[in-house]
């Protein structure tokens, strides 16, 4: 395999004699704007790191109104008088509500725009969260679960698109990531809101609340999220309005040219779901898949059952709430720590590293004894979360890099529906492992899931190579 580098420093693959690889470098053809190498090669302007910010309050959101669940459910069993396992399809169906929900704001996204994408999604789980306040059984929950996950799934890979098609080659890795750990970053601020409301005003208010701010966040997006610049290079009919997009990100053209994007170029105007599958990404997908799935089998194995197997085991709801909040502090600083080191070193051996971490961290738990050292296990949570969230966080950094802009949200939206199938088995298992087998059991669950998601990295073909200038190869 050759290899080229690209104007942000990275060596990019060349696949063939033809060079058809839609991560090269191209020169526009006179009197023709390359969106993308102007975005990579402009600085990144104010307007550009708003938009970033936008999207990443989309995803504090998001995590935030996905994790209520979570800390609701101990309460909620002893309120109705049911069993852990028959809580399990209200858990599940909001995770397949969120795998459907992926699916369809990826071709939503890539078909009629992110910023579409995005407020539908934040309306629609902002709606159904704020009227899970009002369920009295099982089944209405699972219903809303369902429909709250549609948007919650949604927003999440249209999101990162967004920030990742706002920012210049040399800072997305970063920027990405920085936008994928504000789920934890939800997560946890979910966990410090549910300890001061739970006891005043009870789960219900949880979800008045919590309903409350998506809403007020679809009004703000709708006022000012802009359209993605590459989104509109594919569009003729709104070339104006990209032409005033780069006046205010500080890089005017002029009135009279037209636009290209070099990826849009080389995959035809066809290219779509099943471009993921052609030669080219076929074993990224795959990878990709893989790696998703098992991932998050692991992250919503912590992110629904945690507190109820704590719970389980005799500590107080105050303590099993706790160690959810140190698992979604340990993600946010694993993963932005990984994303550092990502943008000098590559992706290929820092996630390999952060999921032996994480399968290690799940595994070393087992020696603990929940009821001498429930602290030991909280900080051992935290460990875990930081090794696990800084693998699964930066995935999307990874799709950003491996899928050009035409099926970026698709490719990024596929991984994280075999993702969700994952989130899904671990609805079922969690409860039954936990029913079963206690802690024992559920840390077990949690550390094979990171040794085969570890192993599934090492199938990605082309991960984020290293800088240029740190050393002489790609990686």
């Amino acid at each position: 395999m050759k290899h080229q580098m690209s104007q942000d420093g990275y060596v990019q693959p060349h696949h063939g004699a033809q060079g058809v690889d839609a991560r090269r470098e191209i020169r526009a053809a006179e009197g023709d704007v390359d969106v993308g190498q102007l975005l990579d090669s402009a600085p990144f302007s104010v307007m550009q790191k708003w938009v970033v910010l936008l999207a990443a309050i989309s995803i504090v959101i998001d995590g935030f109104d996905g994790q209520l669940i979570g800390f609701a459910i101990p309460l909620m069993i002893q309120e109705w008088g049911v069993s852990k396992n028959a809580m399990a399809p209200a858990v599940a169906l909001g995770l397949v509500g969120m795998g459907i929900g992926s699916a369809c704001s990826g071709l939503l996204a890539d078909r009629f725009g992110r910023r579409l994408a995005v407020i539908a999604s934040v309306w629609v789980f902002g709606t159904a969260t704020f009227c899970i306040g009002w369920v009295s059984d099982v089944w209405a929950l699972a219903a809303l679960r369902f429909v709250a996950g549609l948007g919650i799934g949604g927003a999440l890979p249209v999101s990162t698109t967004v920030a990742a098609e706002f920012t210049p080659a040399h800072r997305r890795t970063l920027a990405v990531t920085a936008t994928i750990v504000c789920v934890p970053l939800g997560g946890m601020l979910a966990g410090l809101f549910a300890a001061e409301v739970l006891p005043r005003l009870g789960w219900r208010w949880l979800f008045y609340i919590g309903g409350t701010f998506p809403l007020l966040l679809g009004l703000m997006l709708l006022a000012v999220l802009p359209e993605s610049p590459r989104f509109l290079a594919r569009h003729a009919a709104r070339w104006g309005e990209l032409r005033r997009l780069q006046a205010r990100m500080g890089s005017p053209v002029d009135r009279a040219a037209s636009f290209s994007n070099a990826s849009e170029a080389q995959l035809g105007p066809r290219a779509g779901f099943l471009t993921l599958f052609q030669p080219l990404f076929l074993r990224d997908t795959v990878a990709v898949c893989l790696t998703f799935f098992m991932c998050l089998v692991a992250v919503y194995s912590a992110f629904s059952w945690l507190p109820t197997m704590l719970t389980s085991e005799g500590l107080s709801p105050a303590l099993a709430t706790s160690g959810l909040t140190a698992y979604n502090l340990g993600g946010v600083i694993g993963a932005l720590v990984c994303a550092v080191v990502i943008g000098r070193w590559g992706s290929r051996w820092p996630m390999v590293v952060c999921g032996v971490g994480a399968a290690i961290s799940a595994f070393a738990m087992l020696g603990v004894n929940t009821a001498a050292s429930p602290t030991l296990l909280v900080w051992g949570f935290g460990i875990h979360g930081l090794f696990t969230n800084a693998v699964q966080s930066t995935m999307f950094a990874v799709c950003a890099f491996i899928y050009p802009t035409s099926v970026r949200a698709r490719g990024t939206a596929c991984g994280l529906v075999f993702g969700r199938l994952g989130a899904i088995l671990s609805a079922f298992a969690g409860a039954a492992i936990i029913t079963a087998y206690g802690a024992a059991g559920y840390l077990n669950l949690l550390g094979m899931a990171m040794v085969l998601a570890t192993l599934a990295l090492l199938l990605i073909q082309h991960p984020i190579p290293r800088r240029v200038g740190v050393v002489s190869h790609p990686v």
